[in-house]
């Protein structure tokens, strides 16, 4: 797991073309004006899913993660906190693979993000998005979904 901010997105463009093709993408684009949806950046090797919510009290939350996927998830607007947990402290449960999402159950850290912060997350990394920081708030983010390969 990575967890910075855009400001530093230089220093990890050299994870892989894509990781740069990434950052490039949201440093470049208006992602405010972005439709809420799928936007495809290279097909199923990458792309981008623009969401808005209403963050939600941890008791609603649920871990995740995904064995095709690397998620770069970035804070648009708004904040929110982000557990995070090593997969192997966690019980695994079902995995849908038409969804590619693992369930999870057990306990981690909260962490908080604001606009500009990002988490980069690997199949490893079981994570617990869209967690209220002080109160349940409109949040935009924009997860770019990296084909792991």
């Amino acid at each position: 797991m990575i967890y910075d901010n855009i400001k530093n997105a230089q220093t990890y463009a050299n994870l892989g073309p894509r990781f740069r093709q990434a950052f490039d993408y949201l440093k470049s684009t208006d992602l405010a004006s972005l439709p809420v949806g799928r936007i495809e950046l290279d097909g199923q090797k990458m792309y981008v899913m623009v969401q808005e919510y209403t963050s939600k009290l941890k008791e609603q939350g649920r871990w995740e993660a995904h064995r095709r996927y690397v998620d770069l998830q970035f804070i648009v607007s708004g904040k929110e906190k982000m557990g995070y947990a090593s997969l192997d402290r966690l019980t695994l449960g079902d995995y849908n693979p038409d969804k590619d999402f693992q369930a999870l159950s057990g306990e981690g850290v909260l962490l908080p993000m604001g606009p500009g912060d990002f988490m980069l997350l690997w199949p490893q990394d079981a994570h617990m998005p869209g967690m209220a920081d002080e109160s349940p708030m409109p949040v935009r983010k924009v997860v770019v979904k990296i084909a792991v390969e």
